[in-house]
């Protein structure tokens, strides 16, 4: 093995601080992941989830949060901090996310739709349209 570092790991909660702890932060890419129970092996490159890819801390934080039901005050109890310093922390983690947009712009097809709908364009245009999209 060269200039590889492997991480054995024994227990689940472990092997992702651990994974964390050696990557630093760095994105990193999962290639192999085998399911307990039934041992069946899948192969191939797997981005892990956002809330993986967030420092131990970041993730016990976050873990925390959702436990307190996003209460500010909750957090301020468990951690033992102000309000000022849970809201400064919880920016700092949402500036490592992406959210997913709840008011994405239309797609291609989407507008084709609103313009046949308020009558702007016929069908058969519309249809010439969204076979030029392919």
């Amino acid at each position: 093995m060269t200039g590889e570092r492997v991480a054995e790991c024994r227990e689940p909660r472990v092997d992702w601080q651990e994974l964390t702890d050696l990557t630093r932060g760095q994105p990193f890419v999962v290639e192999r992941v085998r399911l307990a129970d039934s041992g069946v092996v899948v192969e191939g490159q797997f981005e892990p989830p956002q809330l993986a890819r967030l420092g131990v801390d970041d993730q016990v934080f976050v873990a925390a949060f959702v436990r307190s039901h996003g209460s500010i005050k909750e957090m301020e109890r468990i951690f033992g901090v102000s309000y000022p310093t849970i809201k400064s922390r919880l920016k700092r983690i949402a500036e490592h996310l992406d959210f997913v947009d709840t008011d994405p712009a239309p797609t291609g097809a989407a507008d084709v739709v609103d313009r046949l709908r308020r009558g702007e364009i016929s069908a058969e245009e519309a249809l010439a349209e969204l076979e030029g999209s392919r």
